[in-house]
């Protein structure tokens, strides 16, 4: 070999373990030799010490020093530098020890005498390895820049227009409409205008009208005075003047009765409102977000709803999409719940399983993103396995309230309705099974390395389309 090997990345950092001087000093020169900068330990101790001060990429170490199986030394190297790829040295090369050592974050073993052609030929996988698990996880930092709002997620055209939308509106003071059927996120987005204002730093105060008698509603907007109704013993302060400098949410606005839409109307056009039974005017510096998961024009046309408030609150519409109409964002919604619940039971739950996942996205989601969360956060509670399979599932989706569902996975599947969303996660699982390697991902899918290409330029993803787990 030449004094030095070009197909090592510039500036690779090695860290050699091992308690024998010789081969300590020869290994360090034969890969300094190669193009790697080398950092020598000869016990654990001294190589944590050394891992706090250097950034290693690479950490070759002995199995066995002076006789101890040290695998709790794997536990601490894998702990201190998680993005450090070991490799281990063994004189004993015994299956049951490197089995048990790549369980605990081990990337590969070598056996002693070393053969310095594989040590190099394995040092440089490794290496590629490691820029792979960066690929991937400047990926899920670019998804979650790119493709999420707070806690909106979504990847599809029409959530990058909502984001959009969102991020435009959040500067101003206009008065927002959101709507959407049930379990869309409306709440989620008056949220993400609210802390992506100028009024973020003030209160953000909801109050959803569905939950509330029409007969209380007033007196829970505007407030009351001491004795204005039986029970009445203290003045109360309303969701505007709690909300004064900050913003007010109105989930289910529809349902206000005719005497509280005069006041709301009165307090968009002046800014002003009495609290019930009481006659001192009170201005608030208060921002309105409305939203209904009904159509409130159809209810204007029906004489149930004003027309001069719909106009007042409807100054910038935002339209939720339900989940049945972007489906190419259920995979990364899927990930994220599975992530959220799995830390919140202290489950290792890696995802979802290929079968599951198409089921998932062949359902028509009545419940829409909220449904989707329950039924993965019932699914992590109930799986033993590291990945959630169809079963936890089916029993949901095929049945829903005793009805049989028309578009379950299995079941009158319409292939021009989810071919395309079947195709695109099945790539994107063949290159996250690959590791981003696309020969070995087109012959996974069983289709020709120009037609996988074609594919993936069809369908607009780089090397990982959902990225997993290192």
């Amino acid at each position: 070999m030449g004094s030095e090997d070009k197909s090592i990345p510039e500036n690779s950092i090695i860290l050699i373990i091992e308690d024998e001087s010789h081969l300590r000093q020869g290994l360090a020169d034969f890969l300094a030799r190669r193009g790697f900068q080398v950092y020598t330990a000869e016990d654990g101790a001294k190589a944590l010490r050394c891992l706090e001060e250097v950034p290693v990429d690479l950490i070759l170490t002995d199995m066995k020093m002076k006789g101890i199986a040290d695998l709790p030394l794997i536990d601490a190297l894998v702990e201190k530098s998680p993005d450090s790829q070991i490799v281990i040295m063994t004189a004993y090369g015994t299956v049951k020890e490197a089995v048990e050592a790549m369980k605990r974050g081990v990337y590969d073993y070598l056996t002693k005498p070393l053969n310095l052609d594989e040590l190099l030929l394995c040092l440089k996988k490794a290496i590629e390895k490691k820029r792979l698990c960066q690929e991937v996880r400047s990926l899920r930092q670019e998804l979650q820049s790119r493709y999420c709002f707070g806690n909106i997620i979504g990847k599809s055209r029409k959530m990058q227009d909502i984001y959009n939308k969102i991020q435009k509106v959040a500067e101003t003071n206009a008065t927002v409409l959101i709507l959407g059927e049930s379990g869309t996120g409306k709440e989620m987005v008056a949220r993400a205008i609210h802390f992506n204002s100028k009024r973020r730093e003030g209160p953000f105060i909801t109050l959803t009208c569905a939950s509330v008698p029409d007969s209380l509603l007033a007196s829970e907007l505007f407030g009351y005075e001491r004795g204005a109704f039986t029970g009445a013993y203290t003045r109360k302060l309303g969701r505007f003047e709690t909300a004064n400098r900050g913003t007010l949410f109105i989930d289910d606005i529809a349902d206000i009765g005719p005497a509280v839409q005069i006041s709301l109307l009165r307090f968009l056009q002046d800014r002003e409102f009495e609290r019930v039974g009481g006659n001192e005017t009170i201005k608030a510096d208060v921002r309105i977000l409305a939203a209904s998961n009904r159509d409130i024009f159809e209810e204007v046309k029906k004489g149930k709803f004003r027309d001069d408030l719909y106009y007042r609150l409807n100054v910038f519409p935002i339209y939720l999409p339900p989940l049945r109409e972007r489906k190419e964002d259920i995979p990364m919604l899927a990930e994220h719940f599975v992530k959220k619940y799995s830390k919140e039971n202290k489950k290792e739950i890696k995802g979802l399983t290929t079968e599951a996942m198409l089921l998932l996205m062949s359902y028509t989601w009545p419940g829409n993103v909220r449904e989707l969360e329950h039924l993965i956060e019932r699914a992590v509670i109930m799986v033993e396995g590291p990945r959630i399979d169809s079963a936890q599932f089916l029993p949901h989706i095929v049945r829903v309230d005793g009805i049989q569902q028309e578009h379950v996975f299995g079941a009158n599947l319409r292939l021009s309705e989810n071919f395309k969303h079947i195709e695109k996660y099945l790539i994107a699982r063949a290159l996250e099974e690959a590791h981003g390697n696309r020969t070995l991902a087109a012959e996974m899918l069983g289709i020709t390395y120009r037609a996988l290409r074609y594919k993936m330029k069809k369908y607009g993803f780089d090397r990982v389309e959902i990225p997993k787990e290192e």
